[in-house]
């Protein structure tokens, strides 16, 4: 064991060489100085001069704060600031600084500064033979039968030296004696010690024998432990145990179960009895763990498992077995046991994720790195290659590092964040092991937005049916867009588009409420002046730069009843609706008296118009049939009939709220030759009547017509501009049968009306009270009796 007077034992002339050849060892090795000292030298010694073997200015060091900065164990060097001489500054153990680590090197980073310069130095801890052997015993008893033959050998335990090279135990010697001899067997690094029997042994002379075992290392001087043996000559047992095998060599895997055999050691002895009935020991000096991880069985020799066996902490054990008999004295034997463990695939890959950031803009370009991957895997060989891949059909791929099992996550497609805003990659790191072993890990990106998406109008172009006569200032309509993207790339904002052209000039009468695409008219629009027009309305998101688009909004005016019928017949010269018909007292039933002709501006039932007798003197004189107008007579006039008769006839549309007009017809019934000769008379005033009619039926004909073609063209003209989508979307419809209208014709009196009006598709919005255009054709079926 090492002692203060060992130390203070060594010679100083010895120190002063050493100190001498040691300093003297100063040499540039890559860039840096090192300087080799002896341990235990005496604190305050110098090391060298670091200034000067560096070429440093002396005088400037301590301007220049020429100082240690790190390197120095517990701070055992320090040096001069004013002469950049290196000392030592504590005392120094190679043992407990490095343990039997060699060469042990203690390297220092010297710092100057204005400039600022760094050096290395490295100083080696030179071992000096400060320790002697020691054994771990102070005295051994040793047992040997008086039969024991010559040449028998006993293993005898090691001695133990901390210092390392030429300084540790070299030799063994026993003390002169005339039964035994020293032999040395080397096993590895290790020298074995064995004590053989030179003599055969007389116990009746000598009941025991003292021995002096003593190590020697390989110093200048050496030094030495001593064991004290003592050898108890017993009597008859004169054969020793033999092992089949001096080494024996098992192999067995890691986690392997507790209690699993590894191997039996056998050994035999010639005698009989207890003297050969043998018992396993472990021997030798054994780690303290291998009592803990095996058990051997002491009567079988069988080794066990006992402890956790695992491959990365130890991958060999190295036990030694001893054999010894139970006779008198026992005798026994050793050998070497080598297990060999294999590793086992037990240990999963681990994953280390570090991710730049959590979300990718969707924008990102293909190779874009979004996430470092390192994998690790404890085990060995195949156990420890581990391959790495990702979860399928997600636009990322891994792309492998020079550093083995290194990985980038990149980006290997365009992300779209309207399709798929968010990803759960899955990472898989399996092993090569059999069988093979997995680790997974999840990794969550978001994927932000960018203004990509424009707005979108559910229907384009938009057809709005609205009613005439609406309220001004009213909401009469709505338009509403969407935006795939998110926030403030989403925030739409609605405005029409003001040209200044002549048909769109109507827009100036519209008002939009920029936030929700509300449309208020600022006029009430007349079905008989206006019929259709069209605008456009744009949505804009508020992203950066922005996105828009439009929709074309088609208006149909529809018709609402507020024109009352108007008298054309009978009409008198003040422009009152009276007038005198005269005839003949001989008529029969079904004479045609006259015709009450009325007009209404409005269109389909709203202008369809029915006759009614108001009031009659007679009903049972004059008929009115109720769709042209007619009044005949029902019956032949008598004597006792009046001559004169009034009828008032009322005429009202079909309107939801019907309105009406009121014309009086007065018949003078006259002797024949009087109608004969006012007929004269009256044919003449008729035929300027009915030229009067028909011109304001030739007027009122060509304006319908005109109305009805400009409808036309402007309806053709949409269907036109419309685009392929629009036109699949509003008119192949099931029943759809290629015109661009629709009609409805009934009769009135004399008069054929036809309802016209745009086709309305499924798509289309109807304001309630929908109506069409209305024209009035004439009768070609009218008698000359008419006129």
């Amino acid at each position: 064991m090492r002692t203060g007077g060992q130390r203070r034992g060594i010679q100083s002339w010895w120190v002063a060489l050493s100190f001498f050849v040691m300093f003297s060892c100063v040499e540039r090795v890559s860039g840096q100085i090192k300087y080799s000292i002896p341990e235990e030298l005496k604190v305050g010694s110098v090391v060298g001069n670091v200034a000067k073997d560096l070429g440093l200015d002396i005088s400037s060091l301590e301007e220049r704060h020429f100082r240690i900065v790190s390197g120095s164990e517990d701070a055992q060097f320090k040096v001069n600031p004013n002469n950049g001489v290196l000392i030592v500054h504590k005392n120094i153990d190679r043992e407990q600084l490095c343990e039997s680590v060699s060469p042990c090197l203690i390297n220092l980073k010297m710092v100057a500064e204005n400039p600022m310069e760094i050096h290395h130095v490295s100083v080696e801890i030179l071992d000096v033979n400060d320790y002697s052997p020691s054994f771990q015993e102070e005295e051994k008893i040793l047992e040997m039968s008086e039969s024991t033959p010559p040449g028998k050998r006993l293993q005898l335990p090691t001695a133990r030296d901390p210092d390392v090279g030429i300084n540790t135990v070299r030799v063994y010697k026993l003390n002169q004696n005339d039964y035994f001899n020293l032999q040395i067997r080397e096993r590895g690094d290790d020298k074995i010690p064995f004590l053989v029997l030179q003599k055969s042994l007389d116990r009746e002379t000598h009941h025991e024998h003292k021995l002096i075992l003593t190590a020697v290392d390989g110093g200048n001087p050496p030094r030495s432990g001593t064991l004290n043996m003592t050898v108890i000559v017993l009597d008859s047992n004169d054969n020793h145990p033999t092992f089949s095998q001096e080494v024996y060599s098992a192999t067995i895997p890691e986690n392997v179960d507790v209690d699993t055999s590894v191997i039996t050691v056998k050994a035999t002895d010639l005698d009989e009895g207890v003297n050969g009935d043998i018992k396993y020991v472990f021997g030798g000096q054994l780690d303290l763990k291998i009592y803990d991880m095996f058990s051997l069985n002491k009567d079988t020799g069988e080794i066990r498992v006992k402890g956790e066996i695992d491959f990365e902490k130890t991958d060999v054990y190295k036990l030694d077995v001893q054999a010894t008999d139970k006779g008198q004295p026992p005798m026994s034997t050793d050998c070497r046991v080598i297990i060999k463990v294999l590793d086992k695939n037990d240990n999963k890959p681990e994953i280390d994720v570090t991710s730049l950031s959590q979300t990718v803009s969707e924008d990102s370009k293909p190779g874009t790195v979004v996430s470092l991957i390192s994998i690790t895997d404890q085990d060995a060989g195949l156990n420890g290659k581990v391959i790495c891949s990702i979860s399928d059909n997600v636009p990322f791929e891994l792309k492998p590092s020079f550093q083995e099992n290194m990985y980038s996550l990149v980006l290997k497609q365009h992300l779209d964040r309207e399709s798929v805003s968010h990803y759960d990659i899955t990472i898989t790191a399996t092993d090569c092991g059999q069988p093979p072993l997995s680790t997974f890990k999840t990794l969550s990106i978001d994927v932000s937005d960018v203004n990509d998406n424009v707005p979108e109008f559910l229907h384009s172009p938009v057809e709005l049916y609205l009613v005439e006569n609406n309220v001004p200032g009213n909401l009469f309509f709505s338009v509403s867009a969407s935006d795939k993207d998110l926030n403030e790339n989403a925030a739409l904002t609605y405005h029409i588009v003001r040209e200044e052209i002549s048909h769109q000039r109507i827009t100036a009468f519209l008002n939009i409420n920029s936030d929700n695409g509300q449309i208020l008219a600022l006029k009430s629009f007349d079905f008989e002046t206006l019929k259709t027009f069209q605008f456009q309305v744009v949505a804009t998101d508020s992203g950066s730069p922005s996105l828009s688009s439009n929709v074309t909004v088609n208006v149909f005016i529809l018709d609402q009843n507020d024109n009352a019928p108007v008298i054309l017949y009978p009409v008198s010269s003040n422009g009152s609706a009276e007038g005198v018909e005269e005839i003949p007292r001989n008529v029969n039933a079904g004479h045609l008296v006259t015709k009450v002709r009325a007009y209404d501006a409005d269109i389909g039932y709203n202008g369809w118009l029915l006759f009614s007798l108001q009031e009659v003197t007679d009903h049972s004189l004059f008929g009115l049939d109720r769709y042209t107008g007619q009044i005949r007579t029902l019956r032949s006039f008598t004597e006792t009939d009046e001559a004169e008769h009034k009828l008032v006839i009322l005429v009202k549309d079909n309107g939801n709220v019907s309105l009406s007009a009121t014309a009086t017809v007065t018949v003078k019934v006259v002797e024949p030759k009087e109608a004969f000769a006012a007929s004269d008379v009256k044919s003449a005033a008729k035929d300027d009547e009915d030229n009067n009619v028909t011109f304001y039926l030739m007027i009122t004909l060509g304006s319908v017509s005109v109305l009805f073609l400009i409808s036309i063209i402007v309806l053709i003209a949409m269907q036109c501009s419309k685009s392929t989508d629009y036109t699949s979307k509003y008119l192949q419809e099931t029943n759809y049968d290629g015109t661009l209208c629709h009609s409805i014709q009934y009769r009135s009196g004399d008069k054929r009306y036809m309802l016209v009006g745009p086709r309305m598709s499924i798509g289309s919005t109807i304001v309630p009270g929908s109506h069409a255009n209305t024209l009035v054709l004439p009768d070609r079926r009218r008698t000359s009796e008419e006129f």
